[in-house]
């Protein structure tokens, strides 16, 4: 399948895209009171969650519970969340990052490929600190549309501050699914996703909050995701 509209080109993608600096963020997990350090190399991360419009521009689909070509894309697996970025990258001239059967769980994510991916979780949360520690990054109500000033729904995407690197709605409007699976011995195959959405309290809208569930089966009309890709790519 290739791209209809002739508006979504590389050069498009490209003015998405923001350069991530290489470094160290600290992270942690409030089920098992777990801390670790993970190095991140410079990558480059979407400024926006993918939109509706992108989103049914590469698939020929729009599964949103909110509809607007300006709204984050939700309502959409881990599955299908990889398999636009896969289909992205081909038509796009660049190579897939994801291999496997992309209709169930058994993916493998090739990390010298050129195409598009999503970040992995500790890319997120480094990108959405900003090189910082801190728990968000401005006062809630100016960066996030969450429970208290969503309205019970999804708002158009770079509406509210961005964070230091230029990247909005990195907190609230809808979670983000990561790459990583999250405890392999406990959860299975259950794949990462953060940020917090329109739907979620104050307490629960945070760099460090960590959310996990099936990569087929569970969609929800507060998650969608974004996209990232190596440096250099």
């Amino acid at each position: 399948m290739a791209i209809t509209d002739k508006r979504i080109t590389r050069e498009t993608i490209e003015t998405l895209l923001v350069t991530i600096p290489a470094g160290t963020v600290e992270m942690r997990d409030d089920r098992t009171k777990k801390r670790w350090s993970a190095g991140v190399a410079c990558f480059r991360l979407s400024q926006y969650p993918v939109t509706q419009e992108l989103y049914a521009a590469v698939t020929g689909e729009n599964p949103a519970t909110f509809q607007g070509k300006d709204l984050p894309v939700e309502t959409v697996s881990w599955i299908e969340a990889i398999n636009f970025c896969n289909l992205l990258s081909e038509s796009l001239g660049k190579s897939p990052c994801y291999s496997g059967d992309l209709g169930t769980e058994k993916v493998t994510l090739n990390p010298q490929a050129d195409g598009y991916r999503l970040p992995t979780e500790s890319e997120w949360q480094y990108a959405c600190q900003a090189n910082t520690q801190g728990i968000r990054y401005g006062r809630l109500e100016d960066i996030a549309w969450f429970k208290e000033n969503s309205d019970n729904r999804t708002h158009k995407v770079g509406q509210k501050l961005p964070n230091a690197w230029g990247l909005y709605d990195m907190l609230g409007n809808v979670w983000e699914w990561c790459s990583d699976i999250y405890d392999e011995t406990v959860y299975g195959s259950y794949r990462v996703f953060r940020g917090a959405g329109w739907c979620d309290q104050e307490r629960s809208v945070m760099a460090t909050t960590r959310r996990r569930s099936h990569p087929v089966s569970f969609r929800i009309d507060d998650l969608g995701f974004r996209i990232a890709t190596n440096a250099g790519n």
